[in-house]
This record gives C-alpha cells, sequence and structure tokens, in this order.
C-alpha cells in the first residue's frame, strides 16, 4: 500500500485520508477544544474515492492516521465498452480498463485525452481533458 502516516490536526478539507483500509477524500472536518483532564479531538467525515460510501472517524488531534499517496496521471480513450472504458497511459502506454463515471459517462468519446487517478492500486477515471 502506498501511503504515509500523518497527524490528524494536518488533516484539511478536499484532501485524502485512508478509512478502513479505503482512500476517502474528506468533506467536513469538526475539532473539539480540549476539556480539564481531555485532549482536543476531531471529527472527520469523508466519502470514499472508489465505493462513494460515507465514513466518520473520531480521533485525538494528536493521532497518527494514514493518507494515501495519490497518483494523478493522464490517459487517451481507447475503446468505449458498455459501462467501461479501455485507457491507455500517455507515459507508459499500459492499457487498462475502469468503469466510466455516471457524470462522464455521455461525454466520454475515443481519442479524447482524460485525467485519472491511482491511489492504492486502484484506477479511477476524474476527468475529460480540455
Amino acid at each position: 500500500m502506498s501511503t504515509k502516516v500523518v497527524e490528524v490536526k494536518t488533516l484539511k478539507v478536499g484532501k485524502y485520508v485512508v478509512l478502513d483500509g479505503e482512500a476517502s477524500k474528506i468533506v467536513n472536518i469538526q475539532t473539539s477544544s480540549p476539556g480539564k483532564h481531555g485532549a482536543a479531538k476531531a471529527r472527520v467525515d469523508a466519502i470514499g474515492i472508489f465505493d462513494n460510501q460515507k465514513r466518520n472517524l473520531v480521533k485525538p488531534v494528536d493521532a497518527k492516521i494514514e493518507v494515501p499517496i495519490i497518483d494523478k496521471r493522464t490517459a487517451q480513450v481507447l475503446a468505449l465498452m458498455g459501462s467501461d472504458v479501455q485507457l491507455m497511459d500517455l507515459e507508459t502506454y499500459e492499457t487498462f480498463e475502469v468503469p466510466i463515471p455516471d457524470d462522464l459517462r455521455d461525454k466520454l468519446v475515443e481519442g479524447a485525452e482524460v485525467g485519472y487517478i491511482v491511489a492504492m492500486g486502484n484506477k479511477k477515471l476524474m476527468r475529460i481533458k480540455g
């Protein structure tokens, strides 16, 4: 797994975190002030990048947590195959298939350049370039 460890207090909305073994995008962070005998706590709400599941986490702000290393890449659409699309990476020329997100389904055409991400061994189509 390609992750690194950071403290909870360094997390920001829009960044990524590993919750329940899944890479997730942070949508909300709330911190409580420290009490008389306790440490400040952070409540992190995130949505899974690959499965769209909502996940929550409550930990002290000085606790350690894993953050996925996200690799943003460019590919070319080779073929549209129903609910999947075949892509070729423009740096390594590797070909692979990924599911088409609902918001890009009718905009995707063969030969177009697209942006995708690789995180923790999974790939996801993110946007159409240009």
